[in-house]
């Protein structure tokens, strides 16, 4: 996983840190699907509650690099599915994700005794940020 420097995930924590609405880009045919997902970043990777047979999963299985863009920032990663949301080894970030999502978790969209809800963690590579009229890639 990517060290980012302490003022790059400093403005990464501050933007992304919480319930935040990230386009994620996968590869199927050599054809780009790109769809809008809620997200939330820590420690240079994204993770995402999804459903394990949804197109996007079923693209990264063939090819694991995606991109990835939000606020004035863009990336490419690899996509890791960490598997079902409830299992033990996910305890820690899905009780982030609980909390970074408190406002919809529950709304019935997420079946979290389906063992096809997953995390989906998105590891970043590369990418730039923008702030304050400063360019930050890594």
């Amino acid at each position: 996983m990517i060290k980012l420097n302490q003022e790059t995930e400093k403005i990464m924590m501050e933007r992304f840190g919480k319930d935040t609405v990230i386009a994620l880009a996968t590869i199927e045919d050599n054809v780009p699907y790109v769809r809008y997902v809620d997200a939330y970043y820590e420690n240079g990777a994204f993770y995402i509650i999804t459903y394990a047979l949804s197109n996007k999963m079923k693209h990264m299985k063939q090819n694991s690099t995606v991109a990835i863009a939000g606020e004035w920032f863009t990336a490419h990663g690899k996509g890791i599915n960490l598997g079902y949301f409830g299992k033990e080894e996910n305890q820690i970030i899905a009780g982030k994700l609980k909390n970074a999502f408190a406002e919809w978790i529950d709304n019935g969209h997420n079946n979290f005794e389906d063992e096809n809800t997953i995390i989906l963690c998105v590891e970043l590579t590369d990418g730039v940020l923008f702030s304050e009229g400063k360019g930050y890639e890594f």
